[in-house]
């Protein structure tokens, strides 16, 4: 028996056996050939409402919030690109109470490591906010990690500060793709003496609070974070966390789910949300010591494959990111290699090979990945090294080139005209071009090395 209640799971399992006729909806009425349709409802009478929990979603959530010391803890149906939406117009409407009455209209923006999801193009584009770049110091891999330099985030917020101009937020995203982890604490800590929150695209590391360190943006000071349960946890596609500190403005806390609700279905699924539900017993019961071993167990295995020759980057415990090249393969290429035995992984482009992995990955999958890269040959090294990532040229605001009109052109064709979507990402690591932004030479070139073909432009 676990030692947390999973009410939503009691809730659904006990309609199920109930006998009640199903005359609402889904359509399948409880019945269908895929299997989980018994489990499938709607926010009938005791299922609570997502968007307004007052039962037992609400006593879910709390017990979320508990396992995570998070001050609130807010479930999404819809994946973390629904919390970084909702974190957007928190900060944008604490920072419009903040200001006296009457106080002339201001530009609102956000300061963002440029790494970020296109979720934070699209927000930006509906909310209507600009985005500052924080650009790393120094050559084209270093703008890969993305790695926020802190004396620069502290002379970017003096100088707005100065201004009048501070962002309504610092946006960072850590981990990213390819295992980068930022320094959270320290960061947090910049925002804090400037008086700005900080929001954290936390999506790859769900599990990070329940490591022997417990390394979870909240527990290091970010204001608020989203958390993916499904890429790291035991959850259904789509499930995730919106998480508030204790520390941050209670304006955050009060409001949340008004705006998780402004950008939400009215349908959520119960699906996921049962997902969620047992993922708290999951976490309870043992999940921190299955999570330290299994991370013990991957350190071996980077320990054993940089012995073999392989080059590994970042830092995240549950990601196997691989830099092949000097092993002779490509990062595609080696994935090719892996597919051969039997092995699918998250992500690949020229230069890396990533795979997340998390202690449901048994003993013998792992077993199984570690043959087939020490079964790889060593080949002569490969010299080709990707093209420098351009700084943005902004020509239109995120708003104005999301919402203009829109065309599809081949990307060789593509100099001198604006993208019109959220970006265009050389690895997931960092846009190459974002909404708004003027599409240059050395942007087609990045075009060309990363296999881009076409990109979307806005209108004539």
């Amino acid at each position: 028996m676990s030692s947390v209640e999973t009410p939503i799971i009691d809730f659904v399992r006990s309609y199920g056996e109930s006998g009640f006729v199903r005359a609402h909806m889904p359509g399948h009425k409880g019945r269908g050939p895929i299997g989980p349709e018994a489990l499938d409802i709607t926010e009938i009478r005791g299922a609570d409402e997502l968007y307004g929990a007052e039962g037992i979603i609400k006593k879910s959530e709390e017990i979320a919030a508990r396992l995570f010391g998070t001050g609130r803890t807010l479930y999404s149906a819809e994946g973390s690109s629904l919390c970084i939406r909702a974190m957007l117009l928190l900060a944008l409407q604490n920072a419009k109470a903040a200001e006296k009455n009457g106080a002339p209209a201001r530009r609102y923006a956000v300061l963002a490591g440029r790494n970020a999801h296109k979720t934070l193009m699209t927000a930006a584009a509906l909310l209507d906010l600009d985005i500052d770049w924080l650009y790393p110091a120094g050559n084209a891999a270093s703008l890969l990690a993305c790695r926020t330099d802190i004396r620069a985030l502290d002379d970017a917020l003096a100088d707005r500060e100065e201004k009048a101009e501070l962002p309504i937020a610092v946006y960072v995203t850590s981990p990213d793709y390819l295992g980068n982890i930022e320094n959270i604490r320290d960061i947090a800590a910049v925002c804090h003496w400037h008086g700005v929150p900080l929001l954290v695209d936390n999506a790859h590391g769900a599990y990070l609070r329940f490591l022997p360190k417990d390394m979870h943006p909240i527990s290091l000071g970010a204001d608020m974070c989203c958390d993916s349960a499904h890429k790291t946890l035991p959850c259904l596609t789509g499930a995730a966390y919106l998480h508030i500190n204790r520390a941050s403005p209670a304006f955050f806390a009060e409001h949340a789910k008004n705006a998780l609700s402004l950008f939400a279905s009215t349908s959520p699924s119960y699906l996921i949300l049962q997902s969620l539900d047992a993922a708290n017993s999951y976490i309870a019961d043992g999940f921190a010591g299955k999570l330290a071993a299994f991370a013990e167990k991957l350190s071996r295995i980077r320990t054993a494959l940089t012995g073999h020759g392989f080059e590994l980057i970042g830092a995240e415990p549950l990601k196997l990111t691989i830099a092949p090249k000097r092993f002779g393969y490509t990062g595609s290429g080696l994935a090719d290699l892996l597919r051969l035995g039997g092995i699918e992984c998250e992500f690949s482009d020229p230069d890396h090979t990533v795979l997340m992995l998390t202690p449901e990955n048994g003993d013998e999958e792992l077993r199984r990945i570690v043959s087939c890269l020490l079964s790889a040959e060593r080949r002569s090294s490969l010299d080709v090294v990707p093209p420098a990532v351009p700084r943005g040229e902004r020509a239109l605001t995120v708003r104005e080139a999301v919402l203009a009109p829109q065309e599809r052109i081949p990307a060789e064709l593509s100099e001198g005209r604006i993208l019109g979507c959220g970006h265009i990402a050389c690895p997931p690591a960092v846009p190459i071009v974002t909404a708004g932004e003027r599409i240059t030479a050395e942007a087609i070139a990045c075009f060309r090395y990363y296999g881009i073909t076409e990109c979307t432009v806005v209108g004539r």
